[in-house]
C-alpha cells in the first residue's frame, strides 16, 4: 500500500492522483465549491487506500445562515473557522457523520459539504456494497460518503493538503463532464440559492432528479 509519506512523484505514479497543493485551492468558498467537482479525495488506512472522485458539493458561504459558522465559532464548529483545505467533520442528528473542507481565508469560517463520490477503488467498492443497493449508491449522499471513505470524527481539522496527511485532496488525470447547479438539499434557511454543484450525467449524485435540470 502506498503511504502518505512519500513522494509527490510516487502519488503521480499511483492510479494518476496528485497531491492537491493549498496554493491551487480558490479562497471564495462558491468557487471552491465548483473546483472540487472532479477532483478526488482520499484515505490512506492501514487496510489498504480508499479514494472517490468528487460529483457533487454544496457550498456554505461567508454570511450563509444555513452555515454552521453563521453564529461564530464556537468548540464543535472550531475546525470551519481553519484556513482553506482543512476536513470539517461533525455528526448530524447524532447518526451520519458529514466531511467539508473548509474554504476562504483563516479565522472567517465557511465551507464546503462533500455530497457525493464516485468510487475508484476495489475497497471501496467491498466495503460499500454491504451497506448498500447497488455500486452507484456507495458514496451517494454525505452520510454514504463517509461510510465509504471510513471518515469519522477523529478527523475534523485534519490538514488536506499536508503532505504528512492519510487524509488527503488530489487532482487526477481524467476530464470532467459539464458542472450543473440547483439548490441545496433539505434546508430551510437560504433554500433557494444555487449553491449546489454537480457533475452532469454523472450515475453516483444524490437527491431528486428533478434538481438536475439546472
Amino acid at each position: 500500500m502506498s503511504t502518505a509519506m512519500e513522494s509527490p512523484a510516487r502519488f503521480d505514479a499511483y492510479g494518476g492522483l496528485r497531491r492537491l497543493a493549498r496554493a491551487e485551492l480558490p479562497v471564495d468558498t462558491v468557487t471552491m465549491a465548483r473546483f472540487l467537482i472532479g477532483k478526488v479525495i482520499v484515505h490512506d488506512t492501514t487496510k489498504g487506500r480508499l479514494c472517490g472522485r468528487i460529483v457533487e458539493t454544496e457550498a456554505y458561504p461567508v454570511g450563509d445562515e444555513a452555515g454552521h459558522a453563521f453564529r461564530g465559532r464556537t468548540p464543535r464548529n472550531g475546525a470551519l473557522f481553519l484556513e482553506r483545505g482543512h476536513a470539517y467533520v461533525y455528526l448530524v442528528y447524532g447518526v451520519s457523520i458529514l466531511l467539508n473542507v473548509t474554504s476562504e481565508n483563516a479565522g472567517v469560517g465557511a465551507g464546503v459539504l462533500l455530497r457525493a463520490i464516485e468510487p475508484l477503488d476495489e475497497k471501496g467498492r467491498e466495503h460499500g456494497a454491504r451497506r448498500s443497493k447497488g455500486w452507484t449508491d456507495v458514496g451517494r449522499g454525505p452520510g454514504r460518503l463517509t461510510k465509504a471513505l471510513k471518515v469519522n470524527l477523529r478527523h475534523d481539522g485534519v490538514d488536506l493538503c499536508s503532505m504528512n496527511s492519510l487524509l488527503w485532496l488530489a487532482a487526477i488525470e481524467r476530464s470532467s463532464s459539464a458542472i450543473g447547479k440547483s439548490v441545496r438539499i433539505g434546508l430551510t434557511h437560504g433554500a433557494s440559492d444555487l449553491l449546489r454543484f454537480f457533475e452532469r450525467g454523472s450515475e453516483f449524485i444524490s437527491g431528486p432528479r428533478r434538481l438536475l435540470g439546472e
